[in-house]
């Protein structure tokens, strides 16, 4: 008779230990999930943003857009790790009239596009546009915050300034924003990673 409580007892424990090896691993399984890495622009202006992103793509450079930020919203332009250390953005405020733009030239054009190649860009039908450039300094994840300016549109910077000398000084992830470069070149820069 003793041997039949026993047996019965641990058939107990054996019914509670089930449910809760599921409930572990579910709990684990949430905590093993890997983080959203993006890059992402916020629209901090008060008006519908416009955005073209460029990137060193497998198949060579490439252009894509438009991403529509609608005010105080924000657009995952590259969704996933980022892979590259710099990204290039062009941005219209379709409003105002204003752009946030550098001199790096890549192909647009005013509909949705994806095109690859950043030479020859008007014999190819395209528009031949000054993106700036954003140095993400190897991180995975990255935002950016488009903002209104004294003189016209500006991307601010980490501690909210807007006077930085070096556009490329992005240094917090979370919460970027700086003036438009006015100096670079007129291809994309030597992003090799």
């Amino acid at each position: 008779m003793l041997t039949s409580r026993l047996g019965k007892k641990h058939l107990g424990n054996k019914r509670l230990a089930l449910p809760l090896i599921g409930a572990l691993a579910a709990n684990l399984a949430f905590f093993i999930t890997p983080a959203h890495a993006d890059l992402r622009v916020c629209n901090e202006t008060g008006n519908l943003v416009s955005v073209a992103l460029g990137y060193r793509a497998e198949r060579g450079w490439m252009s894509e857009g438009w991403w529509q930020a609608p005010p105080g919203d924000c657009r995952v332009l590259y969704q996933g790790t980022l892979e590259r250390r710099f990204y290039y953005l062009f941005a219209v405020d379709d409003i105002g009239g204003g752009a946030w733009d550098g001199s790096v030239f890549m192909c647009t054009r005013d509909e949705t596009f994806t095109i690859f190649g950043v030479e020859d860009c008007l014999a190819r039908g395209y528009e031949r546009t000054g993106f700036f450039e954003i140095d993400t300094q190897s991180r995975t994840d990255w935002t950016l915050q488009l903002t209104d300016g004294a003189g016209g549109p500006a991307i601010v910077g980490p501690d909210g300034s807007e006077d930085l000398e070096d556009p490329t000084f992005l240094v917090d992830p979370d919460d970027v924003t700086i003036d438009a470069p006015e100096t670079g070149t007129e291809t994309p820069g030597t992003d090799t990673q």
